[in-house]
């Protein structure tokens, strides 16, 4: 990673041993509930990162000798590794490979540089770590100083794991978050069925909007009780609005309904669901400006998830006009807001985040998560938002071990923008340290009420 000097490298060695405030990502609590050891290198570094394998596919790797979807289920876990090593220059210059680095170096101890020569002998290593009790998922979780982390469930989710950490004897605080657009974007394929059982789950009779809302809130609740602060929710193109009659427009898309039919169903359910927030003070998170599963033919074979999922150009402000003035001026309201549009950064989300009591602006999301675009997000949202309209960092990954390694490129990041910061005289070095800290990790803690 870049060498700090001066200025930034004081200021990163102030934080750079903070605890994690991990408050959205996409780790399995099943991981913390059974404490089991990893199972082999592929399945922990390969397998579960789309990061890895949509790069790896974008150069004709099929997915399924990297052991991805059903096809891929019975590939050599040992094969799946060697194929990554490999290709492994294809990485250079993306923030997979500063990500990577870490994990085999810092987290791992292993010296050798990952190639097809050395791809054996690497697996081997990895393999002999897990097996030892200080690589299980409870033991690298307090090593990685990792004060708090949510997790992202279905709101179908038992919740069974997340109860058995919090019946264990282990103090590692892991906490769900509420996502609920199975039952609320009728887009969904199974939106219908989906319904249904949430009706099931919670006794609440969701043939009915009355029933449905019931639901809703009989889940949030049992995800509250389970230590949620968030909820988390994702549009393509935001779209809110309030209908004036949502029981009507709920019948017709339960009974399929048009796409124009479903966008205004759901735009007007995440107005429902920032009022519940008003009640029950679960911070509303919206990911927008992603289309999701793009490659048809990827999303038939392998599922949902594998990499496809392409930027798209974002109107927020006319999108959040329903939303925002029904609650935006709410105090007990709060939203975090998250694109992969970076042009809306200082044309619309710093502006509006200076504004709305209600609204943060999340960190950089997905491509944008890397050191370059760090750098561009401080750059085009300060000057507008401020810092205290920000959300601090998340890691938002299924990749368990790379927790560390992207909290330290954020903690860089942090520490390069301060430092030009000072160096240009907006601020002293003790107002940058106290900055840095909460970039670091306060900003997160107060953002999800944690």
């Amino acid at each position: 990673m870049r060498h700090l000097t001066g200025i930034a490298a004081d200021l990163y060695e102030s934080v750079k041993t903070h605890p994690i405030v991990s408050p959205h990502g996409h780790c399995d609590p099943a991981w913390f509930a059974h404490n089991q050891a990893f199972p082999d290198p592929a399945e922990l570094l390969v397998i579960p990162d789309h990061y890895v394998f949509r790069m790896l596919y974008s150069q004709g790797i099929p997915l399924e000798k990297l052991g991805i979807g059903p096809s891929g289920a019975g590939a050599d876990r040992r094969a799946v590794f060697r194929l990554f090593a490999q290709n492994w220059s294809l990485f250079l210059g993306t923030p997979s490979q500063l990500w990577m680095d870490y994990v085999l170096q810092d987290t791992l101890g292993l010296d050798e540089p990952l190639g097809a020569d050395t791809a054996d002998a690497i697996y081997d290593a990895i393999s002999e770590k897990l097996s030892l009790p200080e690589y299980r998922p409870r033991a690298l979780f307090d090593r990685f100083g990792i004060e708090v982390l949510a997790t992202t469930d279905s709101a179908l989710d038992d919740l069974s794991h997340h109860k058995a950490v919090r019946e264990s004897d282990w103090q590692g605080r892991v906490v769900p978050t509420f996502r609920p657009d199975g039952v609320l974007d009728p887009m969904d394929p199974d939106f219908a069925a989906n319904v249904r059982t949430l009706g099931e789950i919670t006794g609440c009779d969701t043939a009915t909007y009355a029933g449905y809302l019931d639901a809703l809130r009989h889940r949030r609740a049992a995800f509250k009780a389970m230590g949620a602060t968030a909820t988390d929710h994702a549009q393509d193109h935001i779209q809110t609005e309030w209908l004036s009659n949502p029981a009507a427009a709920f019948e017709r898309v339960l009974q399929g309904g048009d796409e124009a039919q479903a966008r205004a169903f759901y735009g007007h359910m995440l107005i429902e669901m920032a009022q519940m927030s008003v009640e029950d003070g679960l911070v509303m998170q919206l990911h927008g400006g992603s289309k999701r599963n793009t490659n048809r033919d990827v999303m038939m074979a392998f599922g949902r998830d594998k990499g496809a999922d392409i930027p798209l150009q974002t109107d927020w402000v006319r999108g959040l006009d329903g939303l925002l003035n029904r609650v935006g001026n709410n105090q007990a309201f709060r939203m975090i807001l998250f694109t992969l549009d970076e042009s809306t950064y200082a044309r619309e989300l710093a502006p509006m985040a200076g504004h709305w009591p209600c609204l943060k602006i999340g960190p950089p999301w997905w491509f944008h998560d890397s050191a370059a675009g760090i750098a561009r997000y401080f750059d085009r949202v300060v000057e507008t938002a401020g810092y205290a309209n920000l959300a601090g960092f998340n890691d938002d990954t299924r990749a368990f071990l790379s927790i560390p390694a992207r909290h330290d490129v954020w903690r860089r990041g942090v520490a390069l923008h301060l430092a030009a910061q000072v160096q240009a005289g907006y601020f002293d070095t003790k107002t940058a340290t106290d900055l840095a800290e909460r970039l670091a990790t306060g900003l997160a803690r107060e953002a999800y009420a944690l």
